[in-house]
């Protein structure tokens, strides 16, 4: 059982994203994982197998307890029946308490289209009508208590936003594991969107502008559709907040 299950349509969309928050949780002692829904194969630069080895760097690099591949069609994978059932099978084996999805609405098709599906198949699996089966035995329903979406390249309002300041540098150590993605020395790979000079820099601003929200250096900030609520506001409250 994780408390923690990141689920996303590529590898490096967890690194950029969210993984402060995922070291933070691991290094708290918490079970956290990710999934991925494809292998990013359809990106221009590098190889399928050359992404799936460099996510398995990253996942040590945060402290991950499992990371797994889910082997969806990098861009023609839908929210439909037989997606959402596949996905409810990873999440009633791993019934994590929360699950961190994909933006609802992104730059990339994948993501968004990745967002509806993770929130969907989070839903109904808690239908214990629902059947599926995990290497041969039937599963039990399990519907994770909360799911947040990550702000990734578009601009989005948080609904909260999580200190990420000292696990800050091992987040990029973990994006930087992605050499084929945001390396341009020594390499006649063309030059892509992610790879561009400065583009590592805007997710630095971005968390920064994040941080500075809260009080603190660094922060990534995340969208919920519901409403969280809290027993006590002085869990609402940062140390460092003056």
């Amino acid at each position: 059982m994780l408390k923690i299950l990141a689920i996303a349509a590529h590898p490096d969309d967890v690194e950029l994203s969210c993984s402060g928050t995922l070291i933070k949780h691991a290094r708290m002692g918490h079970a956290v994982g990710v999934l991925d829904l494809t292998g990013g194969e359809l990106g221009t630069r590098g190889s399928l197998d050359l992404r799936l080895q460099e996510a398995d760097d990253a996942g040590k690099v945060m402290g991950l307890k499992v990371r797994v591949n889910a082997g969806m069609a990098d861009g023609f994978f839908i929210n439909d029946e037989a997606h959402q059932r596949k996905l409810i099978a990873y999440i009633r084996h791993y019934r994590p308490e929360i699950v961190i999805a994909n933006a609802l609405n992104d730059r990339h098709p994948d993501h968004g289209k990745g967002g509806r599906l993770i929130a969907d198949a989070c839903f109904f699996s808690g239908l214990r009508k629902i059947v599926t089966e995990w290497e041969g035995t039937e599963q039990e329903p399990w519907r994770p208590k909360r799911v947040f979406h990550m702000i990734q390249d578009r601009v989005l309002e948080p609904s909260f936003i999580v200190d990420i300041t000292d696990e800050f540098e091992t987040k990029m150590e973990s994006v930087l594991c992605y050499k084929s993605q945001f390396t341009n020395d020594n390499t006649s790979e063309p030059v892509t969107y992610i790879s561009k000079n400065g583009f590592l820099d805007a997710i630095i601003s971005r968390d920064t502008l994040f941080g500075k929200r809260i009080g603190v250096k660094y922060g990534e900030g995340f969208v919920c559709e519901n409403t969280p609520g809290v027993s006590d506001l002085g869990k609402l409250l940062l140390p460092e907040f003056p």
